[in-house]
């Protein structure tokens, strides 16, 4: 099986080290195309008004200054055009990617753009705290240690060719990891979302976008309620975004 790789944290990231640790568990055909700089928030855009540069950084592993879906798109028309991946990984995110957070995501654009060209693909995530000095605390040994597992009974079960799956683990050491549970997409709260007004040293304003810290209340069977209950999540996403009872509403009273 050949697997290719990528994240929107960089080429230099510490879960993209744990993702390829995880992908070498289940292939010895692992490549890596990964941004050359942190790409989060990218969501699905493209680089399409600048030429992208891509170096070799060691064997089978590549860095493009682009965006991720720039990164796969690289990966399986030019790097691999002549034996396309037969999986695509995206991950492991620094950070939770769920709820309203997919639209938003480089790390699962990554894996869409692996399923619009015909690739199974997954999105990986690490929920994580931090500590009393304000530090990030991230226990990249959950992933390391569950995901090849996951991921291969994943791949005996099958999915949907128009899905791609979404996982993401809770903040919990390994040991302490309550299981795993298919959710349905939640939705935050958005009344955490923050804009913090400044000044530059020149007297020009500048903001910055960010989220208070705190839990969403979710429904159970979500992403959320899964994360916050120690419980890995996976769920299944489609780049179908139509409403599909509202289409049949609208549809009616436009017959005539």
């Amino acid at each position: 099986m050949r697997i290719l790789i990528t994240n929107d944290d960089g080429i230099n990231a510490p879960g993209l080290a744990v993702l390829q640790k995880i992908a070498g568990e289940l292939s010895d055909d692992v490549w890596t195309v990964a941004p050359e700089t942190d790409q989060s928030g990218a969501s699905h855009s493209l680089s399409l008004h600048e030429p992208m540069r891509m170096r070799q950084v060691d064997s089978q592993v590549y860095a493009v200054k682009g965006t991720p879906t720039d990164c796969i798109i690289m990966g399986v028309r030019f790097v691999l055009r002549d034996k396309p991946p037969d999986l695509v990984l995206s991950g492991v995110n620094a950070g939770q990617n769920m709820a309203d957070d997919v639209t938003y995501s480089g790390t699962i654009a990554g894996a869409f753009e692996g399923n619009l060209l015909g690739v199974p693909s997954i999105a990986l995530s690490l929920a994580y705290s931090f500590d009393k000095d304000k530090t990030r605390e991230l226990k990249w040994q959950t992933p390391l240690t569950l995901g090849g597992d996951l991921i291969a009974r994943l791949l005996d079960t099958g999915w949907s060719d128009d899905v791609v799956l979404n996982i993401n683990f809770p903040d919990r050491d390994p040991g302490a990891v309550e299981g795993t549970l298919i959710t349905q997409q939640g939705r935050r709260n958005q009344d955490s979302l923050t804009i913090k007004d400044r000044m530059d040293p020149r007297g020009n304003p500048y903001y910055w976008l960010g989220f208070r810290r705190g839990n969403s209340i979710p429904e159970e069977g979500t992403d959320l309620w899964a994360i916050y209950s120690g419980r890995i999540s996976v769920t299944p996403l489609n780049l179908d975004l139509t409403h599909e009872a509202v289409a049949r509403d609208l549809a009616a009273d436009f017959k005539n």
